[in-house]
């Protein structure tokens, strides 16, 4: 499988309360971990046992280097990982609250560097799965798209950041993945009103509403909904003492582009992935979970 999308270096700052306007917080920190949607998407899935390409673009810096180094050692090809002269790497910046919630902030760096033809020279004929989000920005999932059609390859599209993905692109995501703030986001963009539709029903008003082929919304502590044409389903998450939410969302898009290019039904690989993501959000770290695992 193919993972279009950003890589970044996580910088995290944990403090009581978030600020307001004008206001300076003091908190503790800062701690420099990986991250990056399409890095952590890649991670979880190579973690699941598939075999992973990651198309992305690093700056030529320090934090570049290390990235690279530590997704080759999580097992991601990144032999389609170009780095991008006079450029930084993304940065993510990271709030943690005690109840383990977050607020991030990306800096995108070298991840808007990426381009259609990077994916075009990463998406090859025998792939089976190609994951993308919109982390790098619009034309590197239209050319996923494009290029999982001509593979005839399942494309699986995590719309996070939500924002410029027409109609016609989202009909091709088998499945589209969000969570239940992204998903009334995407109906609202595309003037559907979401403001009295509940989160568990949330993946069939974009399945019905917009035309999607199949959807995955996750629900948090909940667990996520699935809507694909022989399954309307929510899948329940084992109960857990969260520690810090950061890339659960990218382990749970992870696991299931994993599990699909395994052969794995939609359902059953949703309810692995939010096992995964649960255990996830235990630790520390978009991939703290590896090494609690090592």
């Amino acid at each position: 499988m193919v993972v279009v999308g950003g890589v970044n270096l996580d910088l995290t700052v944990r403090a009581d309360t978030r600020p307001g306007g004008g206001e300076t917080v003091v908190g503790s920190g800062p701690v420099a971990t990986s991250g990056g949607k399409g890095a952590n998407q890649a991670v979880a899935a190579a973690y699941a046992g598939a075999s992973v390409r990651l198309c992305a673009v690093v700056g030529d810096d320090a934090a570049g280097t290390e990235q690279l180094a530590q997704l080759r050692s999580s097992g991601v090809d990144v032999s389609k990982v170009r780095i991008a002269a006079d450029t930084s790497t993304g940065m993510a910046f990271i709030l943690l609250t005690p109840d383990g919630e977050n607020s991030i902030i990306v800096g995108p760096g070298a991840n808007t560097a990426l381009s259609p033809d990077d994916v075009a020279s990463a998406v090859s004929a025998e792939v089976d799965v190609v994951l993308a989000q919109t982390e790098p920005g619009v034309p590197p999932v239209e050319a996923a798209v494009e290029h999982a059609r001509r593979s005839s390859a399942r494309l699986v599209l995590n719309a996070a950041p939500v924002g410029g993905l027409e109609v016609e692109l989202l009909r091709h995501a088998d499945p589209l993945v969000v969570n239940e703030h992204e998903a009334a986001d995407l109906l609202r963009e595309h003037a559907i009103d979401s403001d009295d539709v509940p989160a568990d029903a949330l993946a069939r008003a974009l399945r019905d509403q917009l035309g999607c082929r199949s959807v995955v919304v996750s629900l948090g502590a909940e667990g996520a909904a699935v809507v694909d044409l022989e399954n309307d389903e929510l899948v329940t998450a084992p109960s857990v003492e969260p520690v810090d939410t950061t890339g659960a969302g990218d382990v749970l898009v992870g696991v299931i582009a994993a599990r699909l290019a395994q052969g794995w039904g939609l359902v059953p690989a949703t309810k692995d992935a939010c096992a995964v993501a649960a255990r996830a959000v235990t630790s520390h770290g978009a991939r703290g979970y590896l090494a609690d695992d090592s």
